[in-house]
């Protein structure tokens, strides 16, 4: 008697397990997958930000930003010195041996050949230099 009510019961509660609605589990599954999709390429581009090291020296480094220049003809120029493409990679080397700070500013003029920007970054890249930014100018209406 006792296995019988025991055989009843069970049948009841897989009834009512059988009943729950799984389509907003799915939904929230979806939404997450999509949201992990859209964020997994920026992650892997680097939108991670160095903080100092040192934390309340107050002393402004000595590192100031290292801006490359590249004018509509193409030719490259940090500070006063004009580089040429193929000694680039192992000037930048040289300059960031020591340099804690790692990072590039890339100033184009909008007349330069993509191309030339695009050996410019790959040089960088090889050179071990991979905190590479953009200077753009903001548009005037003219």
């Amino acid at each position: 008697m006792g296995m019988s009510t025991g055989g009843a019961s069970d049948g009841r509660r897989n009834r009512v397990m059988s009943e729950i609605n799984v389509t907003p589990l799915v939904d929230v599954m979806l939404v997450l997958l999509i949201i992990f999709m859209v964020t997994a390429p920026l992650m892997q581009q680097g939108l991670n930000v160095d903080l100092p090291e040192t934390t309340s020296s107050g002393v402004p480094t000595s590192d100031e930003p290292f801006i490359l220049v590249i004018s509509k003809d193409g030719r490259i120029t940090a500070g006063k010195a004009s580089i040429s493409i193929q000694t680039l990679q192992q000037k930048l080397s040289a300059i960031f041996a020591t340099r804690k700070n790692k990072q590039i500013y890339i100033q184009a003029d909008k007349k330069t050949d993509y191309g030339t920007v695009a050996e410019v970054l790959a040089e960088a890249r090889a050179a071990g230099i991979f905190n590479i930014s953009l200077i753009t100018l903001p548009k005037t209406n003219r």
